[in-house]
């Protein structure tokens, strides 16, 4: 079984059940969730005059392979009412892999770890709560390592 950390975000509709609908589905058909972050409310990142996003990180175990979790992924968000238009814009859920182990991959299609971890509170402190000591393995230091150097000045709250 392999460890996997997958976030979730959301900013459109009932976004706590969002959430919820998305760790359901994800339990259902990709993997059993190990762990999961409180729920975090965030401005959103990347394209400004949106409403506010929450955010989630969890762990989950699964047997699937990152480029077999990439497509369940794509599936799943589709089946949740995911439209994709452009880069960053509102969503009703976004299933992100942010770690598969510790493994680094590059594809046309996926990059493991996701190429934003280390400049995301939203991503970092749920990440920080379950795994603080979890190591990048692009970057060899710690959430927690990685979170104190970050530069995002973003407000985060958690719910």
């Amino acid at each position: 079984m392999f460890k996997v950390f997958l976030g979730l975000g959301t900013n459109i509709g009932d976004r706590k059940s969002n959430i919820e609908l998305a760790k359901k589905a994800i339990s259902d058909t990709i993997g059993e969730i190990q762990d999961d972050s409180s729920v975090y409310e965030t401005e959103a990142w990347g394209v400004e005059n949106q409403e506010n996003y929450y955010n989630q990180v969890i762990c989950i175990k699964t047997n699937f392979y990152p480029l077999q979790i990439l497509e369940k992924i794509l599936a799943l968000e589709i089946q949740l009412g995911r439209i994709r238009n452009q880069k960053w814009e509102a969503r009703l859920i976004d299933i992100d892999i942010l770690f598969f182990e510790n493994y680094i991959i590059s594809t046309d299609n996926l990059t493991i770890p996701h190429k934003y971890i280390q400049e995301r509170n939203f991503v970092l402190e749920p990440l920080k709560e379950i795994n603080p000591d979890f190591i990048h393995p692009k970057f060899r230091k710690t959430i927690s390592e990685l979170a104190k150097s970050n530069l995002d000045k973003s407000w985060i709250k958690k719910l």
